[in-house]
């Protein structure tokens, strides 16, 4: 296996990598950045802690080459994390901030417990007012990762890694950081914009039981166009000749919350995703009331050098923007949450985003997740194979305590990305792995965010839920059959293309090449693209009333080469001429 360093790798300050204030819509002034070089130490469970092995750059895994350490955590180890910092408060309390650590970690400060976190994906917070000192500090944490032989959401993590199935990463994998506020401040915010009644409902949810009078400003390009009094958390903000937000003009509006001693600045943007009827009545998805052409890539988010973990914003930035420059507006996020800047970008450059959960469950079952779903797309029927999912343990969804931990992390997930303006879809399951119950699943995403499209069970196992009639289709000819004679769901192509190049030179694995269709030449490969998006999308599009469509993929990941981009982002793999030409088509 090589070992692909990005540009941005290449130039990593190990001292502070990712030094951006990493949650764009909550901005306050104070920002400690703990990312950096911490000491680690690798330790069988068993045998217990002997004392740290070397230095680790955090927030990169210890899997990966920007970490400095390139070692796998197995499920019979303990991760081990000591970080010496200096501190002096300004404010009455301190909060403790960590992006993501995969998977189980406890923390302590100074020796003193702070607080346990499990879950892989998603951020957490400590408040460590009373146990930080005003000096010298020590935080600690100790990490457990199952990766595949737990139940847990894990995504493509594997042990046994190749194909569609990725080196397994652990530990802190985005940014830790510190943050004083006042004695009662504002927790979390929700908005919710509205562009039939010209509106955007602002709740606050504050950290203690006293609700403050506050009051939000919102500014349009440094101008104030109002300011509003918010009363008992909650506040409906008229907007008159307001700017609509697209791909085609991201346009954002800036809001400053003030709450007794507190303040905050975020952002909002006027849209809406809906779904409706378009010519001739064709089912359609619907961007601000209107039928709009969702043409996108599978997004999944690995670096060749950083694993999960970017490099450092500008690569998030570059495979947003990069995409967006080949005339794509949707990025489908598979199988992983960013951190919070990469929706930023997205709301800023204009690129719409299908939000996937992570996928998890037990060892699951091929004759589930790829024999008898791959039988429906050969005969061009969604019931045949179609097994129902209430069987859990067919699904590899038997685990009771699973469950209840995806639910949590949905929950989570959802509350976290509420307020992107960018997201336009949810996805629960995919692919049948781990599938369960996926309409009431549906159900509950439906109750935690009624503003948003789904895909209750992207591909494969269809029920009949969710918004999109959605398929996955690789090998064969593009037929959309409808789960009932009842279906008005508009269709999907929620995952196609997948067409491979090797570029010597940039590819993780030396020895195998894992694509849908293999070319040799480079003009055969823009051929083929091509021939794929002006003529079979195309008439998918005006024919078949295909509303919406996801290539595969960004970029490659080890050892798959189905990417526009080599995995260290150092080629494009297609011509752009002739990839802006074929998307320039697909509009409605």
């Amino acid at each position: 296996m090589e070992n692909l360093l990005t540009r941005w790798g290449r130039t990593l300050d190990r001292t502070c990598p990712l030094p951006e204030y990493p949650r764009p819509q909550m901005r306050r002034s104070s920002f400690l950045n703990l990312n950096g070089e911490w000491n680690y130490a690798i330790c069988d469970k068993n045998a217990g802690f002997s004392g740290f092995q070397g230095k680790i750059v955090v927030p990169f895994s210890p899997e990966s080459i920007l970490s400095g350490v390139q070692k796998i955590v197995t499920p019979n180890d303990i991760l081990y994390y000591q970080k010496t910092f200096e501190f002096h408060r300004t404010k009455s309390r301190v909060l403790l901030h960590f992006g993501a650590v995969d998977y189980a970690c406890k923390v302590t400060l100074n020796g003193k417990a702070v607080g346990s976190h499990r879950g892989g994906y998603l951020p957490f917070t400590f408040d460590v007012t009373d146990m930080i000192a005003d000096g010298k500090n020590d935080l600690r944490l100790s990490v457990t990762d199952p990766t595949d032989t737990g139940c847990q959401a894990r995504g493509k993590q594997s042990f046994s890694r190749g194909g569609i199935w990725y080196t397994p990463q652990s530990g802190i994998w985005q940014t830790v950081w510190l943050e004083e506020v006042c004695e009662n401040y504002i927790k979390s915010i929700r908005l919710t914009p509205d562009i039939d009644a010209g509106t955007l409902t602002l709740e606050i949810h504050y950290s203690g039981s006293t609700i403050p009078n506050a009051s939000a400003a919102v500014l349009d390009h440094g101008q104030v166009k109002g300011i509003y009094e918010i009363t008992k958390g909650h506040g409906v903000i008229p907007l008159e000749n307001y700017h609509l937000w697209s791909p085609e003009d991201p346009y954002l509006y800036d809001l400053r919350i003030t709450a007794g001693e507190d303040e905050i600045d975020s952002y909002f943007a006027m849209r809406k995703f809906s779904i409706g009827k378009g010519s001739q009545g064709v089912s359609r998805i619907m961007l601000n009331n209107r039928p709009y052409f969702m043409n996108g890539l599978l997004d999944q988010g690995y670096w060749s050098d950083g694993m999960y973990t970017a490099p450092s914003d500008d690569a998030l930035i570059y495979d947003i923007q990069t995409m967006k420059e080949l005339g794509f507006n949707t990025l489908r996020k598979h199988i992983k949450i960013e951190p919070l800047r990469w929706y930023y970008h997205c709301d800023r450059l204009g690129m719409i985003v299908w939000q996937d959960m992570i996928s998890g469950g037990d060892k699951y079952n091929f004759f589930a997740i790829g024999i008898l779903p791959l039988a429906s797309l050969l005969f061009h029927n969604k019931h045949i194979g179609r097994v129902n999912d209430s069987h859990r343990k067919f699904y590899a969804r038997s685990n009771k305590a699973g469950i209840r931990e995806f639910y949590k992390d949905s929950a989570k997930m959802i509350d976290l990305l509420y307020n992107v303006p960018s997201l336009a879809l949810w996805t629960p399951l995919n692919e049948g792995w781990g599938q369960f119950d996926s309409t009431k699943v549906c159900a509950f995403y439906r109750k935690k965010d009624p503003t948003r499209l789904i895909d209750h069970a992207s591909g494969w196992v269809d029920h009949g839920g969710g918004d999109i009639n959605s398929f996955h289709i690789y090998f064969t000819s593009f037929a959309f059959p409808k789960f009932s004679k009842s279906d008005n769901r508009p269709v999907g192509l929620t995952e196609y293309g997948g067409y491979s190049i090797r570029t010597q030179g940039h590819v993780f694995n030396t020895q195998k090449t894992f694509g849908y269709r293999i070319y040799k030449t480079q003009k055969d490969f823009d051929a083929a693209i091509k021939n794929l998006f002006e003529k079979r999308i195309y008439k998918a599009m005006t024919q078949q009333g295909l509303s919406a469509a996801i290539y595969t993929e960004v970029s490659d990941v080890e050892d798959e080469l189905n990417g526009l981009l080599t995995y260290d982002r150092e080629v494009l793999k297609v011509s752009p001429k002739v990839m802006k030409a074929a998307n320039g088509k697909l509009k409605l």
